[in-house]
């Protein structure tokens, strides 16, 4: 599993950073992508990585200002003139649903594959066996979310060794014991399964935050997370004008990574007034605070 920075930059595009979206590959794990938000251009940059957008099988939308959303009918457009056949998901606050139709309907855009729209409300909005995404309003000058990615604990190792002591060997009965049922055996002793298995095996939790001042939303989503992905639009000298325009500083969005002990944070949604010479003092300003800050740059990869 592993995070891909199509665009990290606010407003416009740049020379340096395009404008906001995130690809969440989780291919080995299931074969699929999630991107985050979709702003203009965001196809274009995909053709500078490995992504394949047939692969896209769920798209979060965090708001619905114009360089988080004006990539999307084109994303979505292009992943079927390119052999996307596979249903898509979209998820986004009360608007996306009617911004995606009149788009796809106004250019006479046919799709080869089912597209669901999700309007999100908080709470819980996705899950399955493996995985559960939570969302949360934060505070922004229109509704604006965050999402939190958990994945589930799995089984712990099997013990393979105490297994053929008992003289179970390797076969179906195994796939029963990480799945919790429990041994028989000839006599009629019945073994838990759990004898045989490992310390439950953690699930990793992302938490991808759309534009907000600093609120505790971001703080709850954010709780011990793996990754926290904030936004840093200005820094820490311009707490004021983030304020004014609803956004965060690098200091404030390190103080959330603190608050809620991640493991790392990584900072996107830098603004165009900041220029290549600038990143460091921006990342000190957050090392300050949270030593594990990282600031995205287009194209940039982190393992999860």
């Amino acid at each position: 599993m592993n995070i891909q920075f199509l665009g990290t930059g606010a407003g416009v595009p740049a020379k340096a950073r395009n404008v906001t979206a995130i690809a969440l590959k989780m291919l080995q794990e299931r074969g699929s992508i999630w991107m985050f938000d979709c702003g203009e251009a965001t196809q274009h940059q995909i053709l500078h990585t490995n992504i394949k957008p047939r692969k896209v099988e769920k798209v979060f939308i965090t708001h619905l200002h114009g360089d988080h959303i004006y990539g999307l009918p084109g994303f979505l457009a292009s992943r079927s003139f390119q052999g996307g056949e596979s249903e898509v998901t979209v998820y986004g606050p009360k608007g996306i649903g009617e911004y995606i139709r009149i788009s796809l309907s106004i250019s006479q855009t046919y799709l080869k594959y089912k597209l669901k729209v999700v309007e999100v409300e908080e709470g819980i909005i996705f899950e399955d066996e493996d995985i559960f995404v939570e969302a949360r309003e934060l505070e922004h000058g229109v509704t604006s979310y965050g999402y939190r990615i958990v994945q589930k604990d799995r089984p712990g190792k099997l013990d393979t060794k105490k297994l053929q002591s008992y003289g179970i060997v390797p076969g179906p009965i195994y796939k029963d014991i990480k799945e919790g049922k429990n041994i028989i055996l000839e006599d009629g002793t019945v073994i838990p399964s759990s004898d045989f298995l490992g310390p439950d095996i953690k699930g990793k939790i992302i938490t991808i935050l759309g534009d907000t001042r600093t609120c505790e939303n971001a703080r709850i989503l954010a709780e011990d997370a793996t990754i926290l992905i904030h936004e840093a639009t200005f820094s820490e000298t311009e707490e004021d004008i983030a304020r004014e325009y609803f956004h965060s500083t690098t200091a404030q969005a390190a103080t959330i990574a603190k608050n809620a002990n991640v493991e790392r944070l990584i900072l996107t949604h830098i603004s165009a007034r900041y220029d290549s010479n600038q990143t460091p003092q921006l990342l000190t300003e957050a090392r300050n605070i949270w030593s594990q800050t990282y600031i995205a740059e287009d194209l940039m990869e982190f393992d999860v």
